[in-house]
């Protein structure tokens, strides 16, 4: 472990000197089991700030430096990676849930916000307790409610004596949607079970021999990296319907599905945001980032799901980091002042179509009860013959009475176990 920190240290020192930049630091991995979801992400996150550097001189008249540091997706590993590279730091994205749970005490005591878009602790969604984290524009419990609600469309709004499945991976990403879905069968009158997968996920031959034998009407999955691959390989191998079969947001990209072939077509995933590589801002990034010669990667997962998701991640915090300059009427901004950016960030439609991606996503406002956003999600399918994702449902908003309440007693339980009082008041 010293001579991981070492080489951490070492990362970010390469990087050259940032105190007097605006700090993004980002926690990638481009190794290890789920490299395959972890690049591309890392490759937009990073060309988005690029292109702002050499476009138009960073942010607010401030050059951006972006310090990377390898986690491999671990939780122990991302811990050091954030003791790291902390220093100056204006928001960390963990892109891992239990890397977001260990760092949450940790960053709210240095004052560094964590953005943990669409993933990490659920429940961070209510800012009157979690002063500190974000996870806009949605989250798992939005997700997995939006996935019923498209089961529910497809059966006439009854889905009484239906089937559901939850295959996941059996870590704490896995385990999120699990109260939400078993609130939801009490609800719908669905039956719902669980089918854990063991990390790193590449045997899952007794899960889907249970799914062959049980036969339930819909599986919905929570995978990542190598796991979600192997997966849509196995649905593929027993037949199973591969449109009853609906991936989380981190279970939707061109990794997952390509090695299946044809046997992929039809699947189906959640998205909060677009796909597809027809938005003005990859024009700019092809020129100022990969035809330059500055691009993160190879340059080639540009407009990739997970690519776009990296792009969108650093557009939101630049717009959170433009925000905070305008509150506090200087461009060299904080953590602290980062964090007030991020609590009145508005994203307008206009203001996407502007930044060069006109109906990327929906629109949203964080407030300081709200730091989750209005959370509405949409339905993508594969098209194998094509070889590319199409949104196949407008985007939908959540089932707020079941979110917002499980939401609201998760974060009060915490608040008691952390003598944290609420705040906005």
């Amino acid at each position: 472990m010293k001579k991981f920190l070492a080489t951490a240290l070492a990362t970010a020192l390469l990087a050259g000197p940032v105190a007097a930049e605006l700090k993004f630091p980002s926690l990638d991995y481009r190794t290890g089991p789920f490299a395959a979801g972890g690049i591309p992400f890392a490759d937009g996150y990073s060309d988005y700030l690029t292109l702002l550097n050499e476009r138009d001189g960073g942010i607010g008249g401030e050059l951006i430096s972006n310090p990377t540091c390898e986690t491999a997706y671990n939780t122990e590993k991302g811990v050091e990676c954030y003791e790291a590279l902390k220093e100056d730091a204006l928001v960390f994205q963990p892109l891992s849930t239990g890397i977001t749970y260990q760092i949450i005490p940790k960053a709210s005591v240095d004052q560094i916000p964590i953005h943990s878009m669409g993933y990490g602790r659920t429940s961070a969604a209510n800012g009157k307790v979690f002063e500190w984290v974000f996870n806009y524009p949605t989250n798992y419990w939005n997700g997995a409610s939006i996935g019923v609600k498209h089961m529910l469309d497809l059966n006439g709004g009854d889905l009484n004596g239906k089937k559901v499945v939850l295959l996941h991976f059996n870590g704490a990403y896995g385990k999120e949607p699990i109260p939400t879905l078993e609130a939801l069968s009490a609800k719908h009158g669905f039956e719902f079970s669980t089918l854990p997968i063991d990390f790193p996920g590449q045997e899952q031959k007794s899960q889907w021999l249970k799914i062959r034998r049980d036969k339930p009407d819909y599986v919905l999955f929570w995978g990542w990296g190598v796991m979600n691959q192997v997966a849509v390989q196995e649905a593929a191998n027993i037949r199973f319907p591969m449109e009853n079969f609906i991936g989380i947001w981190w279970s939707g990209s061109e990794n997952d599905v390509l090695p299946a072939g044809e046997g992929a077509n039809g699947y189906k995933a959640l998205q909060f945001h677009n796909v597809g590589s027809d938005y003005p801002v990859f024009d700019d990034i092809q020129k100022y980032v990969v035809d330059a010669g500055k691009a993160a990667g190879a340059g080639d997962q540009v407009g990739t799901v997970l690519y776009n998701r990296g792009v969108y991640a650093a557009m939101l915090a630049a717009e959170a980091a433009l925000t905070a300059q305008k509150i506090h009427g200087t461009s060299k901004i904080t953590g602290a002042m980062m964090r007030d950016g991020m609590e009145a960030l508005e994203i307008t439609e206009e203001r996407m179509a502007e930044l060069g991606l006109p109906n990327f996503g929906p629109a949203f406002s964080i407030s300081c009860e709200n730091h989750g956003g209005r959370g509405p999600a949409a339905i993508s399918q594969w098209d194998a013959s094509s070889k590319s994702w199409s949104l196949v449902t407008d985007f939908v908003d959540p089932d707020e009475e079941v979110v917002n309440a499980l939401i609201e007693a998760d974060s009060a339980a915490f608040a008691a176990e952390n003598n944290i009082a609420e705040r906005c008041n």
